[in-house]
């Protein structure tokens, strides 16, 4: 085969450093922008963003020669640099040191892309801690409690 064909789509999740609620509407207004720029800098595309004031939800897709984890990790460092510029150095932002990478279907996108749109209705019946294990769960992602915040 003469060509490289993917289509690999990920829901990504990470959180606020200690899960504080820094992205309020004002900052959210520019910061999804500004990491749909990253995504495409890199020639990704950001599917669907959203969140609450202490995580983001990603669903997006990546070219198949760039790893999840340089994706992340070029958005986390980038978005973070962008708002303490942008805001003020005072401003005490930051990300936590890890996150979730799940892969999508497909046939699934749609419905990720609704629960992602739907974050504000979602967390008035359930906390991110409590999203994020069930989210492992779901997808048989072994973990250690312990481990799991920052």
């Amino acid at each position: 085969m003469a060509g490289t064909f993917t289509k690999l789509l990920y829901h990504i999740v990470f959180s606020t450093k200690h899960r504080r609620p820094l992205i309020l509407p004002s900052l959210r207004e520019q910061l999804y922008p500004y990491i749909g720029g990253i995504v495409r800098a890199d020639q990704g595309v950001l599917l669907r963003i959203g969140g609450m004031p202490d995580h983001v939800h990603l669903v997006t897709r990546f070219k198949a020669d760039v790893s999840v984890a340089t994706m992340v990790r070029l958005i986390k460092t980038n978005s973070s640099k962008w708002v303490h510029e942008a805001h003020g150095q005072g401003m005490e932002f930051g990300w936590q040191t890890g996150y979730g990478a799940f892969t999508v279907s497909a046939s699934r996108l749609a419905a990720v892309q609704d629960y992602v749109r739907r974050q504000e209705q979602h967390h008035r019946r359930r906390t991110f801690q409590e999203e994020f294990v069930g989210m492992l769960k779901r997808h048989g992602v072994e973990y250690e409690e312990r481990y799991l915040w920052d």
